[in-house]
């Protein structure tokens, strides 16, 4: 990096001004860096030639001896002028500066004549445009405004107020305009105050509110407001959005207009001006937008910097300014074309140069221009080159190997070989812009190099530099090739099918399928060799319905994608219709509600049967075990009321089955007509234990229908339990049904549908 007096920069440059006619005009240029400089002008992009009128003087500034707005053959000396400074490192341009002639048109509002009742408010105004803005001063009657009276106030723009009006304030106005070009009058108007204050209220009004106005930064605003009404309005003022207005800089000029000293772009946004009737909400309101613009300045300067041959050089500039500034590049003082190994990126702030070589040897420049005025900075590109550097490698060929492969092949450099310690290959697509280029080392005794993992049917531009301690040779030349085209991969096929005559091949696009113009679908009989198809699929097409087939029948359905290139492998799927056939055979359509009441009955009576069933072998083997005594059990009034299925559960569960047919009580007035059972016996054959006494029943059979459907039998208590003989008489029957002596299965929440 060299220093800064190495370097071609301005220490002044030519800026905007307003020239009179007649007079002489200096525009400023003042260079430094390495001698020698030469500087030159232009205006408007033309060279200026020395001449009586218009030359340079020994410090580079131009002299304008008579400035002209129109000349004789029409020219002008108005115009964009801008300096021009090179010497052996380059050459740069200064900033463009704007010379306009300094005028003055006629008034075009002139004040009109007013009647105003005592203690009210007049207004006056004049405009009139010239170069530069004029200064307006009103005078009545002949002689300048007293500024000292605080009831007059004076705005920029040509506009007198007079509030708190008095009978000494009638009289004759007119205003006066000065600039450098010329003076002018405006006409005279006639300032009449009637009667004498009236105390008859009215609403706040506002006269005059602010207007829309476009400013530069430092300069000064006043936004206008001028309100009347009985009792006076309050006149107050806000921003639209809600931010504060601040201090700084903030004055009020006269009842209510504001004044905004060495504006910033932060004082742009949308005024508001308020009537407020004084202790009261009644008030109205106006708005005016306040504009202020910025000139370019810059963020960040580009910086000088020196790189190697073929590497690449990137220069980074940027501005702000209200409006954004337009960004410019230029080379050497002429405007910077790009190509394809110049790029500008973000909005043209950074300028990258990729490959360098000796000719992008220059200054660089950046220009930044808004509405509000513009600028410039520049830096150099050094490139460094090594005597002795090998030359471009040579004969660079690119043969196709396949679909994602090509080999490149080079021969060795004709000049300065011996300190060579490798190659580098560079690849690029074609398509592609220079940045997305990638590289590939090769060591000093390959020639050749096998790239792989390219895209089929794409071209792609190859070329080679040889690399030394020291530096790398220029670029050999640049060879393109394209890759052969590439088949489709196979794609996803599903098989679903829809009914027995009709299967759906369904299948996914992907990326991995590759670049497909359609696919082909084919299906086939499996123990047949011909294939139905192809039927032709647009790429877009995902689905497709295969009818009319055989239910007895196994199908193989085929699918492949296909390019200009040709069929890509296939995906093959085998469905059998033979099982939906015989499925809708063996479930055809059932009648739900029907089936539903079918199997509560059904479930109610296995239930039941279950019951009976147990309850009798129970019954059978206690009558084996006990009949060697001849006695029988009576089980025919069991039999009787456990046979009848329809009988409620809840008279099952209270009534039991009752083994001796009456209660306790009963059975004791029975005992002198039958023999009591031998109790010790009857302990001996079922002998109990304590805790099989407390249980309340034992689970005997189980029913497939689930926990619910349960068989169980309750444990007698010894004491209740007898046997007597048959008797011819009918049992009674208990009217209570308490404490019944029985054997019974407990029936539980059985499950009757």
């Amino acid at each position: 990096d060299f220093g800064r007096s190495s370097e071609l920069a301005f220490v002044v440059e030519p800026s905007d001004d307003i020239a009179v006619q007649e007079q002489p005009l200096i525009l400023y240029c003042q260079v430094e860096g390495i001698q020698p400089i030469t500087i030159t002008w232009r205006k408007n992009g033309v060279m200026i030639v020395d001449s009586e009128n218009a030359f340079m003087l020994a410090n580079g500034s131009l002299y304008v001896s008579r400035f002209q707005r129109v000349r004789g053959d029409g020219s002008s000396d108005e115009g964009e002028y801008d300096c021009m400074a090179q010497n052996h490192y380059g050459l740069v341009v200064s900033r463009k500066a704007k010379i306009q002639a300094a005028t003055m048109s006629d008034f075009h509002i002139h004040p009109q004549n007013a009647v105003v009742e005592e203690g009210g408010v007049a207004r006056f105004q004049c405009q009139i445009h010239g170069l530069p803005e004029p200064v307006i001063l009103w005078h009545k009657n002949s002689m300048p405004v007293n500024t000292d009276n605080e009831r007059y106030t004076l705005l920029p723009k040509g506009v007198l107020q007079i509030t708190g009006l008095r009978a000494e304030d009638s009289g004759i106005f007119h205003c006066v305009a000065t600039n450098i070009a010329n003076v002018k009058f405006s006409r005279e108007a006639r300032l009449t105050v009637s009667g004498s204050h009236s105390s008859v209220y009215k609403d706040p009004m506002i006269l005059v509110g602010p207007e829309n106005l476009t400013l530069t930064v430092h300069q000064t605003a006043v936004l206008e407001c001028i309100a009347t009404g009985n009792p006076r309005p309050i006149v107050s003022w806000s921003r639209l959005d809600g931010r504060p207005i601040g201090v700084e800089g903030i004055q009020v000029l006269g009842t209510g207009n504001l004044m905004i000293s060495d504006l910033t772009v932060q004082h742009s946004g949308i005024y508001v001006c308020a009537a407020n009737k004084p202790g009261t909400r009644v008030r109205r309101t106006a708005q005016g937008s306040l504009v202020v613009q910025a000139p370019a300045e810059f963020v960040q300067h580009p910086q000088s910097i020196s790189r190697p041959v073929g590497t690449t050089a990137i220069f980074t500039c940027v501005a702000q300014g209200e409006p954004p500034p337009q960004i410019t590049w230029l080379r050497n003082g002429q405007i910077l074309e790009t190509s394809d190994h110049i790029k500008l990126k973000n909005n043209n702030s950074t300028l990258s140069i990729y490959g360098i070589n000796q000719a992008d040897e220059a200054i660089y420049q950046c220009l930044a221009e808004n509405s509000a005025g513009s600028t410039q900075a520049s830096a150099r590109l050094t490139v460094l080159w090594a005597d002795g550097l090998p030359s471009p490698p040579q004969g660079v060929r690119a043969e196709t190997v396949s679909a994602t492969t090509i080999q490149v092949s080079w021969e060795k450099p004709l000049q300065n070989t011996k300190e060579i310690i490798g190659y580098v290959l560079h690849i690029r697509k074609a398509a592609d812009p220079v940045e997305m280029e990638y590289q590939e080392a090769v060591s000093k005794s390959t020639f050749q190099q096998l790239v792989t993992d390219l895209e089929p049917s794409t071209s792609y531009s190859f070329y080679i530099k040889a690399y030394t301690s020291r530096g790398a040779s220029k670029a050999s030349e640049v060879t393109v090739v394209s890759t052969l085209g590439e088949v489709p991969a196979m794609p996803s096929l599903f098989i679903k099918v829809i009914n027995s005559t009709t299967v759906q091949a369904t299948w996914e696009p992907s990326i991995k399928l590759g670049q497909h113009e359609g696919f082909k679908l084919y299906y086939r009989k499996v123990h047949l060799s011909q294939y139905t198809g192809p039927v032709l699929l647009a790429s877009n097409v995902t689905a497709y319905n295969i009818t009319h087939l055989d239910a007895s029948v196994v199908y193989e359905v085929k699918l492949l994608a296909y390019n200009q290139h040709g069929d890509g492998n296939s995906t093959v799927r085998f469905v059998s219709l033979r099982e939906t056939v015989e499925r809708t055979v063996l479930n055809p359509p059932c009648d739900c509600m029907k089936d539903e009441q079918n199997n509560k009955t059904s479930t109610t009576g296995i239930i039941i049967g279950i019951h009976i069933g147990v309850t009798c072998i129970i019954f059978c083997i206690l009558f084996l075990m006990f009949g060697y005594r001849g006695r029988l059990l009576m089980c025919k009034n069991v039999q009787e009321q456990l046979s009848t299925p329809q009988i409620p559960r809840s008279q099952r569960s209270t009534t039991g089955l009752v083994l001796n047919g009456a209660t306790r009580r009963d059975r004791d007035d029975r005992d002198l007509n039958g023999k009591q059972l031998d109790m010790n016996e009857l302990e001996r054959l079922f002998p109990t234990s304590p805790s099989q006494e407390q249980e309340k029943g034992v689970p005997l059979a189980h029913s497939p229908s689930g926990p619910h459907d349960e068989t169980q039998i309750s444990t007698l208590p010894l004491d209740e339990f007898s046997i007597i003989e048959e008797q011819p008489d009918p049992l009674p029957k208990n009217p209570h049904g308490s404490n019944p002596a029985a054997l019974a299965p407990d029936h539980g929440p059985a499950n009757e549908g």
